[in-house]
Order: C-alpha cells, then structure tokens, then sequence
C-alpha cells in the first residue's frame, strides 16, 4: 500500500541500519532523486519541475513543521528521536505549514462522467510547479493532522529507527516487521543481561590442573 505524501516526507529522514541518521534531502540532487522515485507526488505539481536549492529548504521547511506536529500528536510518548533535540516550536510549526499551504490558489472542481460517481479536484491558479509541489505537500499534511488518520500515528520505538508510522491493526508496535524482530532480539538479550545466564559446572572430579 502506498503511503500517503505526508508520511512520505516524513520518512525522508530514516536510520541507516548501522545506527547512524540518512537524510534523503540533504542536497539538490537528493532532493531530485526523492522526487524521481516518487511519480504519486510529482503528479501534484505537473509541469516542467526544476528541483534546484530554493525548493529543497520550502519542501525541507515543510518536513520540519510536519516532524514537529507529529512529535505533538505522539506526545505524552517519546517522538522520533532523530530530531527529537531541534525541534520547531508547535505555533511556528503551523505558521509554517500553513503559509505553505497557502501558496497555492486553488478552487475546488467538480468531475461527473456519464458513466461512474462525481469527484472532485483542484483547479490552480499558481504557474510555477514547484509552488504547487510544496503547497500540495503542505495540504497533504494539513488534511492528514485535522483527520481521523492522526490518532493512530506513532514513533517506532525499534533500536536505531527513527520513523513515524500509521498503525493498520491495534496490537502494532513497530513501523515494519524487521522493526519488530529487531525490538524482539534487544528485549530478550536486555532480559538476559538483567537475570544472568547460569553457569553450567562440568560433571566429574575436579580438575587438579598445573
């Protein structure tokens, strides 16, 4: 199942497996390979897209409000802790988010077909693709905090990882199932550590050894 933008974005900063913190847009040209791989959100800002310096900080500046409300939602549990120390303050995490949102005009459009139910979508009156890309980004965010999706988010508690993560079923703990067997293994060997294994005394006299 595909994640939704704002979760998308989020993920944007993940562990490396060897306990240190990748960012996939660290740079332009991280930035433009993110985008790449991702043709779900680039379908939002149609058009020719330059991923160039002053759209990776508008999306980055975006990831930071979104991280920080997601630590708020988490909250009275620990958030991601990747960032957890640098966190935005909440009231400038949504000043942020939705000054980005707005960046966009956009008016709501009604589709009918002959055949099949009415939806709906969006008619922009913005030009610039990249505008829209951050703006969509921001709007993703905004509906995914104010909807029902919201109480079921959660950070990862797993050794090393540092996602948030939607919960599909009530008993899930972790983001993906290496997650859980990871958190399994270093709860088994803290539970060992805690008790002392046995020594096992050979059978037999002693040895008298030299």
């Amino acid at each position: 199942m595909t994640e939704r933008p704002v979760m998308e974005l989020a993920s944007t900063i993940r562990h490396d497996g060897d306990g240190g913190v990748l960012d996939d847009l660290d740079t332009v040209r991280g930035a433009h390979r993110w985008l790449q791989q991702r043709p779900g959100i680039l379908a939002a800002a149609p058009g020719d897209l330059v991923v160039d310096e002053e759209l990776r900080e508008a999306v980055v500046d975006v990831r930071r409000a979104v991280r920080a409300l997601f630590a708020r939602v988490v909250s009275p549990a620990p958030p991601s802790p990747a960032d957890a120390h640098r966190l935005l303050p909440v009231d400038e995490a949504m000043r942020l988010l939705n000054a980005a949102a707005a960046r966009e005009p956009v008016a709501p459009q009604l589709h009918w077909p002959a055949e099949g139910p009415p939806t709906t979508g969006l008619l922009s009156a913005e030009g610039d693709p990249g505008v829209r890309l951050v703006a969509a980004l921001a709007r993703d965010a905004v509906d995914f905090l104010s909807g029902p999706q919201r109480e079921h988010l959660r950070a990862c508690r797993a050794p090393r990882c540092v996602r948030y993560f939607v919960k599909s079923h009530g008993r899930q703990e972790w983001c993906k199932p290496s997650c859980g067997n990871r958190a399994r293994v270093a709860r088994h060997y803290e539970r060992a550590r805690a008790t002392g294994s046995p020594r096992i005394r050979p059978s037999g006299p002693p040895s008298t050894g030299r």
